[in-house]
């Protein structure tokens, strides 16, 4: 590919640090001009293998051709109404679809909003309305957003709460079962019995919100028996399960949704990233009596389920059918544990290989002990992937965890491209 005249990463660093807020980060300076399906292009001409995926939007790839045509398709037609003034099909048809896509044998409705932080309001929103209860109760290493209330429940202060406070009240953090740190399934459900004693009644609990994988919190998968224990403490005291599928949503796992995994049904779904390839929609669906708490009004939003976002996501469902991406995102998962398996052999700072369908990652401590988290190798593996040509993010409580959220749609040829990059970025920081 040419490169573009006149542009560079370094001039448009320039530009960027000159117009743009210093709050909004950037994990690589790298400024894109084309990509397609797990590859991309920079403005210098250089080509990256992407196993990043936008965070976790492009599970679909980069510019799918059925999803570009069906977006194109819709603005041809009509690109805005709002749907609280004039409806459309598309979004009926999706709530239709995504209503027999939950787990849980009871009826189903959904909402349609446009970002992930917004579905996690209107979840808490709908819960509060349901039960008359203000509390919720999520755990630590969660992430849900950037609103006040989505700040609130995130259970991770750097970078994302940091100055921002005070946040609304009524939120409360109990403990996310993590094995690998020393937290053990009895031990989080004790937190949230302490909670009841210390914090808020269980009369007064409204919601429990938590990832069926942590995102941003490390990509530790909730174990079973934790989640069926905390649905029988729900129902016990009345409270509703949210699981927030953001991240973990549309196929990432290897089921539409994560939570299908699990031996019992959330009352809420959040979802958004990847259900849309890239376009703006996300949404929350649930057990229809639930979803109907809030009167008329109560719920939408000036672009809530935009006819541009409803049209690409009815594309995404079409493109998982055609290509058996469920079942490719269970084979992909299976191919870069064993890829990166191979790697932690010969490398002792990787203490960890975990993930759930494609929703791998693996951590790093100090020489392969895991009381001493590791975030600047970390960072210094990023980085020299990233100048090897492989886009990677970094996520954790600690900093210290490195995760792939390639699109579903690559290559095996491409993944195992990729993680000859990683393998030599360790080796090159031996």
């Amino acid at each position: 590919m040419q490169r573009e005249p006149h542009l560079s990463n370094a001039a448009l660093m320039t530009r960027r640090s000159a117009a743009v807020a210093r709050g909004v980060g950037q994990a690589h300076e790298i400024f894109v001009s084309r990509a397609a399906n797990a590859e991309l292009w920079d403005v210098e001409g250089r080509r990256y293998i992407d196993f990043a995926g936008g965070i976790a939007v492009l599970n679909t790839g980069h510019c799918h051709p059925e999803i570009t045509a069906a977006v194109k398709a819709q603005a041809e037609l009509y690109s805005h109404t709002c749907f609280q003034v004039l409806a459309y099909e598309p979004y009926v048809e999706l709530a239709e679809r995504l209503n027999a896509l939950a787990p849980g044998a009871f009826a189903k409705k959904s909402v349609f909003l446009s970002t992930g932080a917004e579905a996690v309001e209107n979840a808490v929103k709908i819960a509060r309305a349901h039960t008359r209860r203000p509390g919720v109760i999520a755990f630590t290493g969660g992430y849900h957003g950037r609103t006040m209330m989505t700040l609130g429940l995130t259970g991770k202060v750097a970078p994302y709460k940091v100055g921002f406070g005070p946040f609304p009240g009524e939120v409360f953090h109990a403990l996310y079962p993590n094995a690998l740190h020393g937290v053990s399934v009895d031990e989080a459900l004790h937190s949230v019995e302490l909670l009841f004693k210390n914090d808020i009644e269980p009369e007064r609990v409204a919601a429990f919100i938590l990832e069926p994988v942590q995102g941003e919190g490390g990509f530790y998968v909730a174990p079973n028996d934790f989640v069926e224990s905390l649905r029988a403490l729900a129902d016990r005291h009345g409270i509703l399960l949210i699981a927030d599928e953001v991240q973990t949503g549309a196929g990432r796992t290897g089921t539409w949704f994560a939570s299908e995994q699990w031996p019992v049904a959330p009352d809420l779904i959040t979802t958004a990233k990847s259900m849309a390839g890239g376009f703006p929609i996300s949404g929350v669906v649930g057990r229809a009596e639930v979803m109907d708490a809030p009167a008329p009004g109560g719920l939408g939003g000036t672009y809530a389920g935009s006819p541009i976002g409803c049209a690409a996501a009815l594309a995404v469902l079409k493109v998982f059918d055609d290509e058996q991406l469920l079942a490719r995102s269970r084979a992909l998962g299976e191919r870069l544990m064993a890829g990166l398996r191979r790697i932690a052999a010969g490398e002792p700072s990787i203490g960890d290989v975990r993930g759930l369908g494609a929703m791998v990652a693996i951590e790093l401590f100090e020489e392969g002990d895991t009381g001493r988290p590791d975030a600047a190798l970390t960072r210094k593996v990023v980085a020299e992937a990233a100048r090897r040509g492989l886009i990677l993010l970094s996520c954790g409580t600690y900093g210290n965890v490195i995760r792939v959220l390639v699109p579903l749609t690559a290559s095996d040829l491409l993944v195992d491209e990729g993680l000859a990059l990683l393998a030599d970025s360790f080796a090159a920081l031996r």
